[in-house]
Formats: structure tokens, sequence, C-alpha cells
């Protein structure tokens, strides 16, 4: 089902488990009424077609890079400050209320413990670098994980009933869902997102370079009008007719932002096209 503004929010957070996960890191309170996505995102600061964009999974729509970046850190907060160390706490749990007398349940903290720095580590490359995909990284996790509840469920040594671990079994499957299911979102969403508008940003001050930048005859031009000529003077000078020596004193003036004959001043004395 695809979700539109107009649409309960109510709905929405009773629909799935996953719709729960993803409004829970947008940082959206419970105790909705009848209100509509779009109300409810309003009153917290949270545009709503980036949200919605998430929530639908759809990407290619025109996301708020602010909304994008409280959704990711506050899905990063999640998993470290509070899921992994729980299910840690969990295993270990498990484990403590049955005297095996193996090493296989220690090895098995050891196991869980490694996967969760390869979680660390993938967190980590994307605050240092958001622009570039995580699938190999993904696979890995996902490897560590299928291993981990292989070992648990093939051999661990008990013979009895231990519902603890069961229980810890089943929080280790349901973050194995929740993180694919926000590598997917940062794949398909955030990161393009963020990408594109760090190109455009790039495209923006390219252009505002571009522009700030004289050519060589305007460079020639600004120099006479430093130095005290009239326009007729600098056509003389340079060889060139009055109607293109206006011209060029446009280009400057639209280029630098600077109308003034003591601004142009400075700007010529600071890039050291004229010594004072």
């Amino acid at each position: 089902m695809v979700y539109k503004a107009s649409d309960k929010m109510s709905v929405l957070m009773s629909s799935a488990d996953e719709a729960l996960q993803i409004i829970s890191r947008f940082g959206l309170p419970l105790g909705v009424a009848d209100k509509t996505i779009s109300e409810v995102c309003t009153e917290n600061g949270i545009d709503t077609t980036t949200f919605l964009s998430v929530i639908n999974h759809e990407a290619g729509q025109k996301v708020d890079i602010p909304t994008l970046m409280v959704y990711l850190n506050n899905a990063h907060t999640y998993f470290l400050d509070y899921l992994l160390p729980r299910i840690r706490q969990e295993l270990i749990t498990a484990i403590s209320a049955v005297k095996t007398g193996s090493n296989i349940p220690l090895l098995i903290i050891q196991l869980y413990d490694e996967y969760v720095e390869e979680v660390k580590n993938h967190i980590a490359h994307e605050n240092a670098n958001k622009f570039s995909s995580h699938s190999e990284d993904d696979q890995q996790l996902a490897a560590k994980m299928r291993e981990l509840k292989t070992l648990i469920i093939k051999y661990y040594p008990s013979d009895e009933m231990n519902s603890l671990l069961y229980s810890a079994l089943q929080d280790i499957c349901a973050i194995e869902k929740e993180l694919a299911l926000h590598c997917s979102i940062e794949d398909d969403i955030l990161l393009p997102a963020l990408k594109k508008d760090l190109e455009q940003h790039q495209s923006e001050e390219d252009t505002a370079e571009e522009e700030e930048k004289l050519s060589d005859r305007e460079k020639d031009v600004l120099i006479e009008v430093v130095n005290g000529l009239s326009n007729k003077e600098i056509a003389d000078k340079l060889n060139i007719s009055t109607h293109t020596v206006i011209s060029h004193r446009k280009n400057i003036v639209k280029k630098l932002n600077i109308h003034s004959t003591a601004g142009l001043t400075i700007y010529a004395i600071v890039n050291k096209l004229v010594e004072i």
C-alpha cells in the first residue's frame, strides 16, 4: 500500500512493524489521535514528502536533507545504544541459565561481539562517507548473522528447553530484518539524495566561481577603469570599440556585483591586477 499525506497516521502506525520502526526513527510521538500524516509531520518539524518517500520506499522523490539526517542519526542511536546491547544481555542471561561445561556458549558471545563490531564499522563508514553504497558491507553483516544463528540452532550444547535462548534467537532474527530494511532505505533513498544534494551545492559553487571569474579582456578593461580612463580612452588604448568597452564593463559589474569605481579598485588591488 502506498500512503499519502492525507492518510491517518494511526492507520499507518497500525499497519506493520516495519512502519513503526521507521516512524520512531523520525522522532514522531504516539498519541496521534485522528491526525493525518501531514499534520503529525508538520507539528513535529518533519518534512512530509521525505517521510512518505522513506515509508513508501520511493526513490527519486524530492527530499529534505535535515529530515533525512534526523532519521539516519536516530536509527544509528537505536542500533548502537539500545538494540544491540539488549540482545547481548539476553544471550548472556540465556547462556548463564544452563550449566553446559562447554566453551561453545562463550564462543557464541564472541561471535556476536564480532558482529556488533561489523555494525559499528558500517555505521562509522556512513558517518565518514555518506555517499557510497554499502552493498558489500551489507552482505558481510548478513553472512555473520546467518553464521551466528546456525551455531546457536545446530550446535548449542543443551539437552533441555531454554526459553531465554529462544527469545534471544527471535530478537536476533528481528534485528537481521531491521538492519536489512535500514540498509535498503539508505542505499535506495538516503544516500542518493545526499549525493544529489552534494553535487547540487558543488555545481552552484562552481557556477558562482565561474561567474566571478573575469576574462583576460575584462581584466584589461578593469585595469584601465581603475586607472581613471574614460570609455573612449579605453577603447582607443585597447583597439576596440566604445560599445565593446561598455559591454565589458557591464559584464564586470554583473560578475563581481561591484558597481563603484572604489569597489572595483579594491578588487583589482586584492587580486593583484594593479598596484597601489
